[in-house]
């Protein structure tokens, strides 16, 4: 008896864990370093950022090449931004921009890779 009231509460806590794992904030924030320049990057880098199905908000800071984001975590992740940011030609930390999409930059807005 001592065994199964055991075993129904290590299986009560499992399916709790599994639970709270599965939900995602529809308001998460988050901070993230972009590569750019100017305020032509920083309009480019936005509106990557905003064309992602999800994100509700993305502010870039020429100073601190920080990407403020708010986004829903059911509808997409960082790393989709990141993939979206690095089409456009700029570096993030996981994923960076290929030759050919950094070579389409205006020269102004070339930073050092």
């Amino acid at each position: 008896m001592k065994n199964i009231i055991i075993i129904l509460m290590v299986s009560f806590l499992g399916f709790s864990v599994n639970a709270q794992e599965a939900k995602k904030n529809k308001n998460a924030k988050y901070a993230i370093d972009v590569n750019g320049n100017c305020e032509q990057c920083q309009k480019r880098i936005q509106k990557a950022a905003l064309g992602v199905l999800g994100v509700k908000s993305a502010t870039w800071s020429i100073e601190t090449h920080q990407l403020n984001l708010i986004l829903n975590e059911e509808k997409t992740g960082v790393l989709d931004v990141k993939k979206a940011i690095a089409k456009v030609g700029h570096d993030t930390d996981a994923v960076k921009a290929t030759d050919k999409d950094y070579d389409n930059l205006h020269s102004c807005c070339k930073y050092e890779r």
